[in-house]
């Protein structure tokens, strides 16, 4: 498994480091795992003599793609998303590009063997329990140069903040990744009842990762249009500043009052209802922030407890046509996240209910929609707005089918 990861590594290394160019271009996600990742791959190939841009995505939507593959005789590398579509992003290369893969979510293998997909999914490693883009990146920088090892703390943010835990604590690769930062003297374990809390030993001071982990996701998802990912990366690579500081409270207080308005909507008129899932609509009252707030929202309405907890949790949000960075592109596409009760994650651990990462994805391709990035507790695609209640009844027909069966 992890040998076999970190050969192919060592193989797409020698290629990139023959590549006629010296220019990469960084694709990575707008959370604390995608954050973390453009922050140990920037250094990485920086150290390594690279020229390098680096874009914020929140997710490689395929008008994204067409624009990124116009180039020919590039290096492009994607981070914590594009795993699973290996095989477009092969279709649309042609062997122009060198392509690099540096994902945990379910994948696909390439078509082109100049496309790299370097997903620990490939190896027989769980994305949603073993390994996180951030430590993927980590074990790939180190494979580029062992001293990259310092960045252990910068992967162990991507770790906790993506919350993959078992019986409280982070397990396999990730735990690896923060044993290795304990006796660097970089992180700290702390025991709480029955679970662990991770500690990173900044220079300013002790900081909970899970805290720098919620904070890094304020900043890329409430702050993706005002040059929030920006920010959470300087905050990965040199900590906390007063001007990130000033960012995130002005964040929280916007996203306090917009998530409120919701709640209040929610209480007077409920959630839409059907026979194995809650969902609602934002529609483009988001507009000013990126489209990762409707599954942040769903993660607080599962922890109000506001939701039947036998029950999958769904929000739309409608994407806006611009990309930070790239300019309009035309995406006319709403987004789903799903979001799923303790009691539910348990059931789908168990075999007793359907994994997101198979329920959503096979609705979605009914609908001609887009899939990426899917773990099985927590999901998200797209589908071309207006088919919001398509999806859903999709869904239930696909759920009803495995319920007989089961």
């Amino acid at each position: 498994m992890l040998d076999a990861l970190i050969e192919d590594m060592e193989r797409a290394i020698y290629e990139l480091r023959n590549w006629p160019v010296k220019n990469i271009q960084i694709f990575h996600h707008n959370d604390s795992d995608g954050l973390s990742s453009g922050a140990i791959l920037l250094t990485a190939f920086k150290n390594d003599g690279f020229v390098v841009q680096r874009y914020c995505l929140e997710k490689p939507y395929p008008e994204v793609l067409k624009k990124i593959f116009k180039q020919d005789g590039g290096i492009i590398v994607f981070t914590d998303f594009a795993g699973r579509i290996a095989p477009i992003i092969s279709r649309l290369n042609t062997g122009r590009n060198l392509v690099l893969i540096l994902d945990h979510h379910v994948a696909e293998p390439s078509d082109d063997s100049r496309v790299h997909n370097l997903d620990p999914e490939l190896y027989g490693l769980k994305g949603d329990r073993d390994i996180t883009a951030s430590v993927t990146c980590y074990l790939f920088s180190k494979a580029m140069d062992p001293s990259n090892n310092r960045m252990a703390g910068i992967a162990a943010i991507g770790a906790v903040g993506d919350k993959f835990f078992v019986d409280g604590k982070l397990v396999s690769i990730n735990r690896d990744t923060i044993i290795e930062g304990v006796n660097q003297g970089l992180l700290e374990i702390k025991k709480d009842k029955a679970n662990e809390r991770y500690i990173l030993k900044s220079p300013k001071g002790d900081i909970r990762l899970d805290e720098l982990g919620d904070y890094l996701d304020i900043l890329g998802a409430a702050g993706y249009y005002k040059n929030g990912p920006e920010l959470g990366v300087e905050v990965c690579l040199r900590g906390i500043t007063p001007a990130s500081d000033q960012m995130v409270n002005l964040l929280k207080e916007s996203t306090k009052r917009a998530f409120g308005r919701e709640f209040g909507r929610f209480k007077k008129e409920g959630f839409n209802i059907s026979p194995h899932i809650q969902w609602f609509n934002l529609k483009n009252r988001f507009s000013n922030t990126g489209v990762k707030m409707v599954g942040l929202l769903c993660e607080e309405i599962i922890n109000a407890d506001l939701i039947d907890q036998k029950k999958y949790v769904a929000g739309f949000q409608i994407i806006p046509n611009k990309i930070p960075g790239m300019g309009f592109i035309e995406v006319n596409q709403t987004k789903i996240s799903m979001r799923v009760s303790n009691y539910m994650a348990e059931q789908i651990r168990a075999g007793n209910e359907m994994g997101l990462d198979v329920l959503l994805p096979e609705a979605t391709s009914r609908l001609g929609g887009f899939t990426d990035a899917c773990h099985s507790l927590t999901a998200a695609t797209t589908v071309s707005i207006g088919y919001e209640e398509r999806l859903i009844g999709e869904m239930e027909r696909i759920l009803s089918s495995y319920n007989n069966k089961t």
